[in-house]
């Protein structure tokens, strides 16, 4: 019987990046569900209280659209189905139905700083959603844990992650960037401001503060706010409109192609910085940019999503003795496997 692999997704950033890796394993069975949780949680999320996370609200809509509008095989849950193994984008929740199952989990980008709430959830072993995603990689309820970078596999063990089941493969959608300089966004040369959803999760963030600086660096040159799919959209256009009247907001577009645009990035925590690093723009953020520089995901032509598909061949197939590459070389004489899906 054919192998099947259930690829749980979230935002429209993780579904995306689910959907890259699964168009290189078309000799499994793939189905995809918005990211979902169990037991408590998973009761809490049938409710409006948790719309503001992936587990509800705008993500979940945006996350099921996409999958409907690109014809994929939806599992809800991961109900219907027994799953030979698993790809997530994230550790903070494992589902009961997908613990003892083959578990690969795929770094989605930059994760939050680690603030007092990440150092209390760790010393108590509370549980890891309290922190958000400062404490990615921390279940251990995984087998493999694909990451950006060599910087990124370091950073990830000095947070207590097994260096054994972290593989280096890149990101998908941030080991490409040169691919967003092909674009049709109309301005040039501008100060791009790429906004958060911090008080929508809950966190304290000084908007008009932020604004300000925006416009300090900005310095007369042409101001773009871009804000976060998560935001308030309404509020947060009314307070630029208020402490800077000649920006341009966008509620909607492709942040990568205003990025590619742009002469300067401002963010706060955003994974848009790499995007920034990637085309040597100017970059703004509250982490320290030379120690972003280092952790800059691969730029490998966009091979990231093949690279955890032959680890996922790997995990399927119990041939974990193999490299990446020597499994590329491999695959096709020892599991019959036609060259073509693997190139």
């Amino acid at each position: 019987m054919t192998k099947k692999i259930l690829l749980i997704c979230g935002s429209l950033n993780q579904t995306t990046m689910m959907h890259r890796i699964a168009a290189n394993l078309e000799e499994f069975d793939c189905y995809f569900t918005p990211y979902y949780a169990t037991g408590f949680i998973g009761w809490i999320s049938k409710t409006p209280l948790l719309n503001f996370s992936i587990l509800g609200g705008q993500f979940q809509r945006r996350t099921s659209e996409y999958l409907e509008k690109n014809n994929l095989r939806i599992d809800f849950g991961g109900k219907t189905h027994t799953y030979d193994l698993v790809l997530t984008c994230s550790d903070l929740i494992i589902p009961s139905n997908i613990k003892g199952k083959k578990i690969i989990l795929v770094q989605e980008g930059m994760t939050d700083p680690e603030n007092l709430s990440y150092w209390i959830v760790k010393s108590l072993r509370l549980p890891r959603w309290l922190a958000s995603t400062s404490t990615t990689g921390l279940s251990d309820a995984y087998d493999l844990f694909c990451v950006g970078s060599e910087c990124y596999k370091d950073f990830f063990i000095r947070k207590g992650v097994r260096s054994e089941k972290i593989r280096v493969t890149g990101i998908p959608n941030f080991d490409n960037c040169k691919e967003y300089l092909n674009n049709q966004f109309p301005y040039r040369d501008y100060v791009l401001v790429a906004t958060s959803d911090t008080r929508e999760t809950f966190k304290y963030e000084n908007r008009k503060k932020f604004i300000r600086k925006a416009l300090k660096i900005a310095d007369g040159r042409q101001l773009i706010f871009k804000l976060h799919p998560n935001e308030n959209h309404k509020r947060a256009a009314a307070e630029i409109k208020k402490y800077a009247p000649e920006a341009l907001v966008f509620s909607s577009g492709n942040t990568e192609h205003m990025v590619a645009n742009c002469a300067v990035l401002v963010t706060r925590f955003s994974s848009v910085s790499y995007v920034g690093i990637a085309l040597g723009k100017e970059v703004y953020s509250e982490f320290d940019i030379d120690e972003l520089k280092e952790l800059m995901p691969l730029q490998n032509n966009g091979s990231s999503a093949l690279n955890i598909s032959l680890i996922a061949k790997e995990l399927v197939y119990d041939i974990s003795a193999l490299s990446f590459s020597e499994i590329k070389k491999n695959t096709v004489i020892s599991l019959g496997l036609e060259q073509n899906k693997l190139e």
